[in-house]
């Protein structure tokens, strides 16, 4: 995840580079290190502007890194967090970031108080964890990009195969119980079936865009830690196959995005979403640069990143927005995910579309 990698463009590189750095730039003018939170969206753009500081070794993308982590983490590596969701673990990805960076082992100890709280975590009867602890027995296809990325880096980190292997593990049980029909995944599960929208097989009645975008992203950056002899890794190939065919027949012809429910292109009110356009684009990009999908999946990725772009624009005055990103969801019904509030520069939006930009660059 956070190496340097060779770069898989197809066209318009400069453009995208020249928008990465805008829209962090942009990011980082509005929002002082010191203001940006511990949440999953705050960890979801520094680790965008890390992959461009990556690409760029421009020393201001990590010092705002390094103004954050001072500001956010105590010496004995303390934030305050509880982390009783899934959510909010996310954030150690930045914390094993840092480690690496700076050498300051108060990093170091945030990612361990992370990794340590996951084994009292609780767990579906399967072993899955669940999204957090105030929702037994439910899965979010949203908590494998939660919390798989963190162990799989971990893993890296540390030399502490049991973390890898978790994340290979939770990853297929999240596919196993979320698995949808159209070649997507449902947004949630419930294995005790108690909740209002659970059905006979306790799913949610659903797909949720930026649910399985999460999903794909996930998938190829625990991927991309493993190594090719590594049990289970070509499930998680299989996982990113299906979910590749997925995003290629739900893809919008007219725009090259992906609507809020997207095997549900035809239902009135339903709408072209940016960040899991980025999501679903970043995934493809990668799975291709990778070999784990075939240059047949190049065009999907070029309507893609054109239907993110032109929901982005730069100002006069260098300030960038990005538009028409749907803000955090529950679990819900059709007219419940259609009538959520579409934000612009929400950080979902911003910190997926830097993943996007710099994957295009081929700046990690």
């Amino acid at each position: 995840m956070l190496g340097l990698l060779s770069p898989a463009v197809s066209a318009s590189a400069a453009d995208r580079t020249d928008l990465s750095r805008a829209v962090a730039d942009s990011t980082m003018a509005a929002h002082p290190a010191a203001k940006i939170g511990l949440n999953y969206p705050d960890g979801l753009v520094l680790l965008g502007i890390y992959r461009l500081y990556q690409r760029t070794h421009d020393q201001r993308y990590l010092d705002y890194l390094k103004a954050w982590g001072t500001a956010k983490v105590s010496t004995d590596g303390d934030t305050g967090v509880a982390y009783d969701s899934l959510d909010s673990m996310f954030i150690g990805n930045v914390f094993l970031v840092l480690a690496k960076e700076t050498g300051d082992h108060r990093y170091t100890l945030a990612a361990q108080r992370i990794h340590d709280r996951l084994k009292s975590y609780p767990r579906t009867s399967d072993g899955a964890f669940i999204h957090n602890t105030g929702l037994s027995g439910q899965l979010w296809a949203d908590g494998a990009f939660m919390v798989t990325p963190f162990l799989a880096n971990y893993a890296v980190a540390t030399g502490d195969s049991s973390a890898s292997a978790e994340a290979v593990k939770q990853l297929n049980l999240y596919f196993g119980h979320l698995r949808h029909p159209d070649g997507m995944l449902y947004h949630a599960y419930d294995e005790k079936h108690a909740q209002p929208w659970s059905d006979a097989d306790g799913h949610s009645p659903e797909v949720w865009c930026r649910a399985v975008g999460w999903f794909g992203a996930a998938t190829v950056e625990v991927l991309d830690t493993l190594p090719k002899t590594a049990p289970d890794r070509d499930k998680l190939v299989d996982i990113t196959a299906f979910l590749a065919d997925g995003y290629r027949t739900w893809q919008d012809p007219a725009t090259g995005r992906w609507f809020q429910l997207p095997v549900k292109p035809k239902l009135a009110g339903n709408w072209t979403e940016t960040s899991s356009s980025s999501l679903y684009t970043y995934t493809l990009s990668r799975a291709i640069q990778q070999g784990y999908l075939g240059a047949e999946y190049q065009p999907v990725v070029d309507r893609g990143y054109a239907g993110v772009r032109d929901r982005v624009s730069i100002a006069d005055d260098g300030s960038t927005k990005i538009t028409e990103v749907g803000v955090g969801t529950n679990v819900g019904d059709a007219a419940f995910y259609l009538a959520r509030p579409r934000a612009t520069n929400d950080f979902h939006g911003i910190g997926a579309f830097l993943y996007l930009g710099e994957q295009l660059a081929g700046g990690v």
